[in-house]
């Protein structure tokens, strides 16, 4: 506690809570680590270090070309998420978890074309491929990989949603997708629209 009786965030908890700025606030880089991370991807269960170390506020003109239905930009390599409002006075930056492999990884422009409260998960045919015994649909609720909100992309199968693994954010954990705490996806959900840019760096 500082002797204006200013309370302090841990580094940990800014990166829980997630970041918002007015537009005028979002120039100075932050929650940069001193050196680089290394990372053990092998279970959750594991002691891991995560990849933040790139985790900084952008700008957004070098991404797109406005902010037309507000932007949203994925940094798979420093697992961040950026969104810019339409009229750029919010600003908000969170941390994510990122496809496990680069095979699984899509980069590239597209746009949320639906929001779903309490999703539905099925596995993708290849997601069934790869862990047979993985159940062909689960309902909302507490055991759903999907979390509390969904932002459907226009590429199939892909989606930014929340999730109840809070282990998986900053880390290589999904087969495709891009996941944000519940909190935080659902804040995002909020200032989302149908037609809000999305690009995946």
């Amino acid at each position: 506690m500082s002797t204006d009786n200013t309370t302090r965030l841990s580094r940990r908890a800014a990166l829980r809570m997630g970041i918002a700025f007015g537009a005028t606030l979002a120039a100075p880089a932050l929650a940069q680590t001193e050196a680089s991370t290394v990372e053990i991807e092998n279970d959750l269960n594991s002691n891991i270090r995560r990849n933040i170390s790139s985790f900084r506020s952008l700008q957004w003109q070098p991404y797109f070309k406005d902010t037309r239905k507000g932007a949203i930009l994925v940094d798979t390599t420093s697992r961040a998420l950026h969104f810019w409002s339409e009229d750029q006075n919010t600003y908000l930056l969170f941390p994510t978890s990122v496809p496990l492999t680069e095979d699984l990884t899509r980069r590239g422009r597209t746009e949320i074309v639906r929001k779903v409260v309490g999703p539905e998960w099925r596995p993708t045919p290849a997601m069934r491929l790869r862990n047979p015994e993985w159940p062909e649909y689960v309902a909302p609720g507490p055991d759903n990989p999907l979390g509390t909100h969904a932002l459907y992309l226009s590429w199939e199968y892909y989606r930014i949603h929340g999730t109840h693994d809070t282990r998986k954010i900053g880390r290589r954990s999904s087969n495709g997708c891009i996941g944000l705490y519940n909190e935080q996806v659902e804040q995002l959900f909020g200032y989302a629209q149908i037609g809000t840019q999305v690009l995946l760096i």
